[in-house]
């Protein structure tokens, strides 16, 4: 198995591509070891000492670490450790312990807030993918978007500018009622 590594614009953050599928739908983000208890896969990479941040993507993963060990020392143990879970064959969430929620589809969703779903699913995220993160719309409230950043995206320096001068400007062209575009907080 040959694992490519890809710096991302978060030098906390780095890029695994296993060149497998890692998530067949959607994506996952962990902050914590406590927030993987349904993901074996995540599990596994928060046993890695100095892993502070788990962002599983349809076809990558991106790794933040904390400051105090550097990628000289962590890229080997989780290469390793990606290794193992392919050979496992361990799903990356087991959706056997996942808790099924039931969610109500919003029927009255407005229109505005579609178009802005759909601009940030089409033009936004698969460029932010690239990076080894995601932006993920939260809500609109008063002509302000608030979004959720993830993997490489949360905590990264340029994040601001990318929410201010990439994502606002898109918004605010196609859609007049954003004025704009704030990061939520967790």
């Amino acid at each position: 198995m040959f694992i490519q590594t890809e710096a991302t614009p978060n030098p906390a953050s780095l890029k695994f591509i296993p060149g497998r599928v890692v998530m067949k739908e959607k994506t996952a983000y962990f902050k914590n070891e406590k927030e993987s208890v349904n993901s074996p896969f995540g599990k596994r990479l928060f046993n890695i000492d100095g892993v502070d941040g788990i962002f599983f993507g349809s076809d990558f993963i991106t790794i933040t670490k904390n400051e105090l060990i550097g990628w000289e020392v962590l890229k080997p143990l989780i290469l390793s450790s990606i290794m193992d879970h392919y050979k496992s064959g361990d799903e990356t969430i087991d959706q056997q312990k996942t808790k099924k929620k039931n969610f109500v589809k919003d029927t009255d969703e407005s229109e505005i807030v579609k178009q802005i779903k759909e601009l940030l699913d089409t033009r936004v995220r698969p460029a932010v993918a690239m990076d080894g993160g995601d932006i993920v719309f939260d809500s609109f409230e008063k002509g302000i978007v608030y979004l959720h950043m993830q993997g490489a995206c949360s905590g990264c320096p340029s994040s601001t500018a990318t929410l201010k001068t990439g994502i606002e400007n898109i918004l605010k062209h196609y859609i007049p009622e954003v004025i704009e575009v704030r990061a939520s907080s967790d």
